[in-house]
């Protein structure tokens, strides 16, 4: 009797974690599609707000943090002066905590460098030696821990084409990068339907860039 019981709690527990589950999926790919399509600072800022609450309920998981993280960061890019940094620090939160819930991750990385370039932004010429070295040693760590991921590749391309040529960015210098970004693209799988999945757009829309 007392097996037959256990069973059954067994099966109950199962079945409620099931179900939380695919909430958790439904919930989390519907704020994913809104933060991919996202296009100015206000729409960003509710991203974040929405993927806060599912990290909040889901304490163990390292994505929401990411996505709250790569929000803010877009976030960042949208302002200008000193008023990036408080959002690049907000960033930096989530960015350590996804960080501490999944070590030497490639994709936490990537953000990582984009926040770092953000901050460039600020004051490029007192910056950009500093923080452009931690955006590219980021980057290149990403590349070595996961060689196959496309992000890494597609970021660091993006970087360089926005970077004047007289400091030694620019199309041409980019456009390795991008291309290598685009064959990985082709192949990459990511490890389910809610990890990070962008970037083969923004390249595509870059390597054209490159031959205009």
């Amino acid at each position: 009797m007392k097996k037959e019981i256990l069973y059954i709690l067994f099966c109950l527990i199962t079945l409620i974690g099931f179900g939380q589950n695919k909430k958790y999926v439904a919930l989390m790919k519907k704020n994913i599609s809104f933060l991919d399509s996202a296009k100015n600072d206000v729409q960003f800022l509710a991203s974040a707000m929405n993927f806060e609450k599912i990290a909040g309920t889901e304490k163990k998981d390292w994505l929401p943090n990411y996505y709250v993280a790569m929000a803010y960061v877009r976030v960042a890019f949208e302002k200008e002066g000193e008023e990036i940094d408080k959002w690049a620090d907000k960033a930096e939160v989530f960015i350590d905590r996804a960080d501490s819930l999944s070590k030497d991750n490639a994709e936490i990385l990537v953000l990582k460098a984009m926040c770092s370039t953000s901050r460039i932004m600020v004051d490029p010429m007192s910056r950009g030696f500093m923080f452009g070295k931690e955006a590219y040693d980021y980057s290149q760590k990403a590349m070595t821990i996961d060689p196959n991921n496309p992000r890494p590749y597609a970021n660091k391309g993006q970087g360089i084409f926005y970077t004047p040529e007289s400091f030694g960015g620019g199309p041409a210098k980019a456009r390795p990068y991008i291309e290598k970004a685009l064959e990985r693209y082709k192949t990459y799988k990511p490890q389910s339907e809610l990890h990070p999945n962008w970037g083969e757009k923004m390249c595509k829309d870059l390597l054209k860039k490159c031959d205009e």
